[in-house]
Protein backbone atom coordinates (compact mmCIF):
# COMPACT_ATOMS: atom_id res chain seq x y z
CA UNK A 1 0.00 0.00 0.00
CA UNK A 2 1.34 3.47 -1.23
CA UNK A 3 2.12 5.73 2.26
CA UNK A 4 0.19 9.13 1.64
CA UNK A 5 3.29 10.95 0.78
CA UNK A 6 4.21 8.79 -2.30
CA UNK A 7 0.24 8.75 -3.40
CA UNK A 8 0.31 12.67 -3.30
CA UNK A 9 3.86 12.85 -5.40
CA UNK A 10 2.71 10.21 -8.00
CA UNK A 11 -1.07 11.32 -8.52
CA UNK A 12 -0.78 15.39 -8.48
CA UNK A 13 -3.83 15.63 -10.39
CA UNK A 14 -6.55 14.31 -7.40
CA UNK A 15 -6.17 15.73 -4.09
CA UNK A 16 -8.61 15.51 -0.96
CA UNK A 17 -9.05 15.53 2.52
CA UNK A 18 -11.91 16.77 5.40
CA UNK A 19 -13.33 19.79 5.85
CA UNK A 20 -13.54 20.42 9.33
CA UNK A 21 -14.30 24.21 10.16
CA UNK A 22 -15.61 27.06 7.37
CA UNK A 23 -12.10 28.83 8.54
CA UNK A 24 -10.27 25.73 6.86
CA UNK A 25 -11.68 26.51 3.83
CA UNK A 26 -11.45 30.42 3.05
CA UNK A 27 -7.44 29.86 2.48
CA UNK A 28 -8.61 27.52 -1.16
CA UNK A 29 -8.05 29.68 -4.15
CA UNK A 30 -10.52 28.87 -6.79
CA UNK A 31 -9.73 26.75 -9.37
CA UNK A 32 -10.88 24.85 -12.21
CA UNK A 33 -11.51 21.96 -10.44
CA UNK A 34 -14.34 19.40 -9.50
CA UNK A 35 -15.04 19.06 -6.19
CA UNK A 36 -16.56 16.21 -4.43
CA UNK A 37 -18.43 16.38 -1.37
CA UNK A 38 -19.36 13.20 0.43
CA UNK A 39 -21.36 12.26 3.45
CA UNK A 40 -22.34 8.55 4.69
CA UNK A 41 -24.57 7.39 7.76
CA UNK A 42 -26.26 10.50 8.12
CA UNK A 43 -28.62 8.64 10.84
CA UNK A 44 -31.27 11.09 10.84
CA UNK A 45 -28.41 13.93 12.63
CA UNK A 46 -30.86 16.95 11.84
CA UNK A 47 -29.84 18.99 15.11
CA UNK A 48 -26.40 18.82 16.78
CA UNK A 49 -25.15 16.35 19.19
CA UNK A 50 -26.17 17.46 22.86
CA UNK A 51 -23.95 19.76 24.76
CA UNK A 52 -23.57 17.48 27.34
CA UNK A 53 -22.62 14.60 24.87
CA UNK A 54 -20.13 12.16 26.19
CA UNK A 55 -18.13 12.16 22.88
CA UNK A 56 -19.29 14.86 20.36
CA UNK A 57 -20.50 17.77 22.74
CA UNK A 58 -22.27 20.07 20.40
CA UNK A 59 -20.90 18.83 16.97
CA UNK A 60 -22.85 18.01 13.86
CA UNK A 61 -26.33 19.19 12.75
CA UNK A 62 -27.32 20.14 9.00
CA UNK A 63 -26.99 24.26 9.64
CA UNK A 64 -22.72 23.34 9.94
CA UNK A 65 -23.15 21.02 7.19
CA UNK A 66 -24.42 23.48 5.21
CA UNK A 67 -22.26 26.17 5.88
CA UNK A 68 -19.51 24.23 5.03
CA UNK A 69 -20.94 22.74 1.56
CA UNK A 70 -22.03 26.60 1.25
CA UNK A 71 -18.50 27.85 1.65
CA UNK A 72 -16.64 24.95 -0.67
CA UNK A 73 -19.18 25.90 -3.64
CA UNK A 74 -18.18 29.49 -3.27
CA UNK A 75 -14.46 28.55 -4.02
CA UNK A 76 -14.92 26.20 -6.73
CA UNK A 77 -16.03 25.76 -9.98
CA UNK A 78 -17.87 22.77 -10.26
CA UNK A 79 -18.75 20.55 -6.98
CA UNK A 80 -21.08 17.08 -6.70
CA UNK A 81 -22.15 16.08 -3.94
CA UNK A 82 -22.67 12.36 -2.60
CA UNK A 83 -24.23 10.28 -0.07
CA UNK A 84 -23.06 6.43 0.66
CA UNK A 85 -26.52 5.72 2.33
CA UNK A 86 -27.79 5.10 6.21
CA UNK A 87 -30.09 8.29 5.86
CA UNK A 88 -32.24 6.91 8.17
CA UNK A 89 -32.46 5.70 11.66
CA UNK A 90 -30.89 7.13 14.54
CA UNK A 91 -33.10 9.71 16.07
CA UNK A 92 -37.07 10.66 16.64
CA UNK A 93 -37.48 12.39 13.23
CA UNK A 94 -37.38 8.97 11.55
CA UNK A 95 -39.23 7.87 14.24
CA UNK A 96 -42.31 10.24 13.84
CA UNK A 97 -41.83 11.29 10.18
CA UNK A 98 -40.44 8.26 8.87
CA UNK A 99 -37.30 9.72 6.50
CA UNK A 100 -39.36 12.92 5.10
CA UNK A 101 -37.12 15.37 6.58
CA UNK A 102 -34.30 13.69 6.09
CA UNK A 103 -34.78 13.82 2.20
CA UNK A 104 -36.33 17.25 2.54
CA UNK A 105 -32.54 18.18 3.81
CA UNK A 106 -30.92 16.29 1.15
CA UNK A 107 -33.32 18.33 -1.56
CA UNK A 108 -32.26 21.53 -0.22
CA UNK A 109 -28.84 20.76 0.10
CA UNK A 110 -28.61 19.95 -3.03
CA UNK A 111 -27.84 16.09 -3.38
CA UNK A 112 -26.75 14.58 -6.60
CA UNK A 113 -27.18 10.87 -6.20
CA UNK A 114 -27.36 8.16 -3.00
CA UNK A 115 -27.16 4.58 -2.43
CA UNK A 116 -28.99 2.28 -0.40
CA UNK A 117 -27.45 1.54 3.18
CA UNK A 118 -29.08 -1.40 5.44
CA UNK A 119 -30.76 1.11 7.87
CA UNK A 120 -32.39 2.75 4.99
CA UNK A 121 -34.62 -0.17 4.80
CA UNK A 122 -36.02 -0.47 8.47
CA UNK A 123 -39.53 0.41 7.74
CA UNK A 124 -39.84 -2.31 5.14
CA UNK A 125 -39.13 -1.87 0.62
CA UNK A 126 -42.69 -0.59 0.49
CA UNK A 127 -41.93 2.78 2.58
CA UNK A 128 -38.54 3.09 1.33
CA UNK A 129 -40.41 2.99 -2.50
CA UNK A 130 -42.73 5.62 -1.33
CA UNK A 131 -40.28 8.00 0.19
CA UNK A 132 -37.67 7.60 -3.19
CA UNK A 133 -40.72 8.33 -5.58
CA UNK A 134 -42.36 11.42 -3.69
CA UNK A 135 -39.95 13.12 -1.22
CA UNK A 136 -36.58 12.59 -3.60
CA UNK A 137 -35.43 14.70 -6.11
CA UNK A 138 -32.24 12.49 -6.79
CA UNK A 139 -31.71 9.17 -7.74
CA UNK A 140 -30.44 5.86 -5.69
CA UNK A 141 -27.75 3.44 -7.17
CA UNK A 142 -26.88 0.38 -6.51
CA UNK A 143 -25.70 -2.50 -9.14
CA UNK A 144 -25.35 -5.37 -6.71
CA UNK A 145 -29.08 -5.38 -5.30
CA UNK A 146 -31.51 -7.20 -7.66
CA UNK A 147 -34.95 -5.58 -7.11
CA UNK A 148 -36.86 -6.45 -9.72
CA UNK A 149 -39.45 -8.52 -7.39
CA UNK A 150 -39.74 -5.48 -5.13
CA UNK A 151 -41.23 -2.34 -4.88
CA UNK A 152 -37.83 -0.92 -5.58
CA UNK A 153 -38.60 -2.20 -9.10
CA UNK A 154 -37.83 1.29 -11.33
CA UNK A 155 -36.55 3.53 -8.38
CA UNK A 156 -33.20 2.33 -8.15
CA UNK A 157 -30.45 3.19 -11.42
CA UNK A 158 -27.42 0.96 -11.62
CA UNK A 159 -25.50 4.02 -12.45
CA UNK A 160 -25.61 7.72 -13.58
CA UNK A 161 -23.90 9.86 -15.68
CA UNK A 162 -23.37 13.41 -14.60
CA UNK A 163 -21.43 16.62 -16.56
CA UNK A 164 -19.41 19.28 -14.70
CA UNK A 165 -17.94 21.43 -17.53
CA UNK A 166 -15.95 19.37 -19.78
CA UNK A 167 -16.00 16.72 -17.45
CA UNK A 168 -18.28 13.48 -18.04
CA UNK A 169 -18.57 11.75 -14.44
CA UNK A 170 -19.83 8.18 -14.21
CA UNK A 171 -21.34 7.02 -10.48
CA UNK A 172 -22.52 3.62 -9.61
CA UNK A 173 -23.27 2.52 -6.01
CA UNK A 174 -22.86 -1.02 -4.23
CA UNK A 175 -24.25 -2.50 -1.13
CA UNK A 176 -23.83 -4.77 2.01
CA UNK A 177 -25.11 -8.06 2.36
CA UNK A 178 -28.05 -7.59 3.88
CA UNK A 179 -28.11 -10.87 5.73
CA UNK A 180 -27.97 -10.20 9.27
CA UNK A 181 -28.63 -6.78 8.85
CA UNK A 182 -31.65 -6.76 7.07
CA UNK A 183 -34.61 -8.70 8.65
CA UNK A 184 -35.73 -10.54 5.88
CA UNK A 185 -39.51 -9.54 6.01
CA UNK A 186 -38.18 -6.10 5.12
CA UNK A 187 -36.58 -6.82 2.04
CA UNK A 188 -38.47 -9.86 0.78
CA UNK A 189 -37.60 -10.08 -2.54
CA UNK A 190 -33.85 -8.39 -2.72
CA UNK A 191 -31.65 -10.45 -4.05
CA UNK A 192 -27.71 -10.16 -2.99
CA UNK A 193 -25.05 -10.11 -6.08
CA UNK A 194 -21.45 -10.22 -5.87
CA UNK A 195 -20.20 -6.76 -5.53
CA UNK A 196 -16.58 -6.81 -6.97
CA UNK A 197 -18.42 -8.50 -10.77
CA UNK A 198 -21.42 -5.92 -10.66
CA UNK A 199 -19.31 -2.92 -9.76
CA UNK A 200 -16.46 -4.15 -12.08
CA UNK A 201 -19.53 -4.32 -14.82
CA UNK A 202 -20.66 -1.28 -14.12
CA UNK A 203 -17.05 0.47 -14.34
CA UNK A 204 -16.78 -0.77 -17.33
CA UNK A 205 -20.11 0.31 -19.02
CA UNK A 206 -18.91 3.71 -17.74
CA UNK A 207 -15.52 3.65 -18.92
CA UNK A 208 -16.26 2.28 -22.74
CA UNK A 209 -19.89 2.83 -23.69
CA UNK A 210 -20.33 6.02 -21.92
CA UNK A 211 -17.02 7.80 -22.52
CA UNK A 212 -16.70 8.87 -18.46
CA UNK A 213 -13.57 10.70 -18.00
CA UNK A 214 -14.49 9.72 -14.11
CA UNK A 215 -15.94 6.92 -12.12
CA UNK A 216 -17.20 7.12 -8.84
CA UNK A 217 -18.44 4.65 -6.73
CA UNK A 218 -21.04 4.80 -3.90
CA UNK A 219 -19.91 2.32 -1.22
CA UNK A 220 -22.41 0.71 1.63
CA UNK A 221 -19.64 -2.14 2.39
CA UNK A 222 -17.61 -1.22 4.93
CA UNK A 223 -13.87 0.26 4.84
CA UNK A 224 -12.12 -2.66 6.13
CA UNK A 225 -12.83 -5.77 7.95
CA UNK A 226 -10.42 -8.04 10.06
CA UNK A 227 -12.24 -11.11 8.45
CA UNK A 228 -12.21 -11.48 4.22
CA UNK A 229 -15.66 -9.92 3.91
CA UNK A 230 -15.95 -7.44 0.95
CA UNK A 231 -14.95 -3.84 1.91
CA UNK A 232 -13.99 -0.78 -0.07
CA UNK A 233 -10.19 -1.85 0.67
CA UNK A 234 -10.93 -5.11 -0.99
CA UNK A 235 -12.88 -3.48 -3.42
CA UNK A 236 -10.36 -1.34 -4.92
CA UNK A 237 -7.64 -3.52 -5.04
CA UNK A 238 -10.25 -6.17 -7.01
CA UNK A 239 -10.98 -4.31 -9.82
CA UNK A 240 -9.90 -1.42 -12.12
CA UNK A 241 -11.36 1.82 -14.17
CA UNK A 242 -12.37 3.18 -10.56
CA UNK A 243 -11.28 6.45 -9.64
CA UNK A 244 -12.78 7.02 -6.26
CA UNK A 245 -14.62 4.67 -3.95
CA UNK A 246 -16.86 6.88 -1.25
CA UNK A 247 -17.58 4.59 2.01
CA UNK A 248 -19.84 4.02 4.31
CA UNK A 249 -21.43 1.45 7.05
CA UNK A 250 -18.17 0.89 9.54
CA UNK A 251 -18.30 4.88 10.62
CA UNK A 252 -14.62 5.32 9.78
CA UNK A 253 -12.96 9.04 10.39
CA UNK A 254 -10.27 9.23 7.93
CA UNK A 255 -7.92 12.04 8.13
CA UNK A 256 -7.39 12.05 4.24
CA UNK A 257 -8.90 10.16 1.40
CA UNK A 258 -6.07 6.88 0.88
CA UNK A 259 -4.74 5.81 -2.14
CA UNK A 260 -4.58 2.81 -2.59
CA UNK A 261 -3.67 0.36 -5.67
CA UNK A 262 -6.07 -1.67 -8.11
CA UNK A 263 -5.78 -4.98 -10.23
CA UNK A 264 -3.86 -2.91 -13.20
CA UNK A 265 -1.51 -1.00 -11.00
CA UNK A 266 -3.73 2.22 -10.50
CA UNK A 267 -4.61 4.80 -7.94
CA UNK A 268 -8.10 4.63 -6.17
CA UNK A 269 -9.40 6.88 -3.87
CA UNK A 270 -10.93 5.56 -0.85
CA UNK A 271 -12.95 7.94 1.43
CA UNK A 272 -15.26 7.68 4.57
CA UNK A 273 -16.27 10.75 6.81
CA UNK A 274 -17.27 9.01 9.92
CA UNK A 275 -21.17 9.37 10.41
CA UNK A 276 -24.19 11.32 11.66
CA UNK A 277 -22.91 14.51 9.58
CA UNK A 278 -20.06 15.04 11.89
CA UNK A 279 -17.44 15.24 8.83
CA UNK A 280 -17.96 16.77 5.39
CA UNK A 281 -15.70 14.52 3.28
CA UNK A 282 -14.13 16.32 0.36
CA UNK A 283 -12.03 14.97 -2.74
CA UNK A 284 -11.09 17.59 -5.67
CA UNK A 285 -9.97 16.75 -8.97
CA UNK A 286 -7.65 19.61 -10.95
CA UNK A 287 -8.21 19.13 -14.26
CA UNK A 288 -6.93 21.35 -17.14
Amino acid sequence: MPTRRQFLRNSAWLAGGLLLTPEALMANDKTSSLMILHTNDFHSRLDPFPDNHPKYPGQGGIAKLKTLMDEVRSQNDYCLLLDSGDVFQGTPYFNRFGGVPEFTWMNMAGYEASTLGNHDFDMGMEHLAALIQNHAKFPFLNCNYNVEATPLKDLIKKRLVVRKGKLKIGITGVGVNPEGLIPQHLCKGLLYQDPVAKVQEQADILRKREGCDVVIVLSHLGHEYPSNQISDVKLAAATHGINVILGAHTHTFLEAPLGLTNKMGETVLVNQAGWAGLRLGRIQLDFK
